[in-house]
């Protein structure tokens, strides 16, 4: 089997992004952890939206990041798998929308 570049050994070097940039670094820890404590959404429910988030931007490493989170959260294997289908139904909806430019575009050169 060949070398992967996911390794998920990774992710627990994800803080040592502050060694070649430490002010930004720390400045994006800083936001990362204020964004993620509760306020008008719980934490678990932060915890959705980033598992959900994660599938959309195909990050193995949120992935595999948000699915603990969310089970120390509190939050279920079916509200998991429901807010990933959200992301999915967004995503799909997002491409789909986008195909009136192209309706609009062929009914010009075509009428």
């Amino acid at each position: 089997m060949s070398d992967s570049y996911y390794k998920p050994e990774d992710l627990k070097k994800f803080s040592e992004i502050t060694e070649w940039q430490e002010e930004m670094g720390t400045k994006f820890f800083d936001y990362y952890g204020s964004v993620f404590k509760e306020g008008a959404l719980t934490e678990r429910e932060k915890s959705l939206i980033a598992l959900a988030v994660a599938h959309t931007v195909q990050c193995p490493y949120c992935i595999d990041a948000y699915s603990s989170t969310c089970l120390q959260k509190g939050a279920d294997e079916e509200q998991m798998m429901e807010a990933v289908h959200v992301a999915a139904a967004i995503k799909s909806g997002a491409l789909l929308v986008n195909s009136v430019q192209m309706m609009n575009h062929v009914k010009k050169k075509t009428m």
